[in-house]
């Protein structure tokens, strides 16, 4: 039997996902599982490299067939904490914003949030690796995942964008959801989200076992406890719905 190719995002905040799947031997010896960043599961699951991938929600229009497969998501309602826009200045005053290249949704919700909700207009650049140390004066910045817990200077200004979503939309945010690009075999769904959700139940389990040297572990188990949420609900899904419908307008 060929097996399952899995792309699954390789920050902190998928820790639980990964704990499911490694600790299920027969789930593990079914599948190919790769760890990549957000933007390399979107292009792999769009190039059909991978039968199934965490990947950013802005990609799902651009991928065949694509199907959400999961109820687990990588989502947040309010604060996420690690998906920001960080400044000197505040937000009116902001005239460049790098985009940060390990994403696709976070910088689609940035810009959306500048031409819709904040009212800003601002030159948006893709960014290269290391354009953290480019954010100064009324250059801004978007950096997501496991870079933000310490970013290696304090800014005056750092907006969280999922809470600038639920302020704008009362809405939760999604940032990635569990796609396939083709039909998968029913009992392997059922599996894969079993072993999703062993994660999810076992979230200090999953710290302990992988020792990521990051944040203090204590801190580890109150941002997945706390400022992700993993459950893809109704309200959730209708967040997820109104960011699609607003990309889509603006292509």
């Amino acid at each position: 039997m060929e097996k399952v190719k899995i792309s699954a995002v390789s920050y902190l905040n998928t820790l639980p996902f990964i704990y499911g799947m490694e600790e299920d031997l027969d789930f593990l010896s079914q599948v190919d599982l790769q760890r990549d960043i957000p933007s390399e599961c979107a292009r792999k699951l769009i190039n059909n490299e991978v039968d199934l991938g965490l990947v950013p929600v802005a990609v799902i229009p651009q991928i065949n067939n694509a199907q959400i497969v999961s109820n687990y998501c990588i989502g947040a309602i309010g604060k996420v904490k690690s998906v920001l826009l960080v400044s000197d200045v505040p937000l009116e005053e902001i005239e460049s914003i790098y985009l940060d290249y390990h994403s696709r949704t976070s910088v689609r919700l940035c810009q959306l949030l500048s031409e819709e909700y904040w009212k800003i207009s601002s030159n948006f650049i893709k960014a290269k690796p290391g354009f953290e140390a480019l954010i100064k004066g009324k250059t801004a910045g978007v950096i997501i995942g496991d870079r933000t817990f310490n970013l290696p200077k304090q800014f005056n200004y750092v907006y969280d964008l999922s809470e600038e979503w639920m302020k704008w939309q009362k809405l939760p945010f999604v940032f990635a959801a569990w796609v396939s690009n083709k039909p998968l075999d029913k009992q392997f769904l059922q599996k894969f989200n079993q072993v999703l959700k062993l994660g999810v139940n076992n979230i200090e389990k999953a710290v302990a076992k992988y020792q990521i040297d990051l944040i203090s572990q204590s801190a580890q188990i109150e941002y997945l406890n706390n400022d992700i949420s993993y459950n893809l609900d109704e309200s959730k899904r209708k967040g997820l719905e109104l960011f699609l419908r607003y990309i889509q307008q603006k292509k």
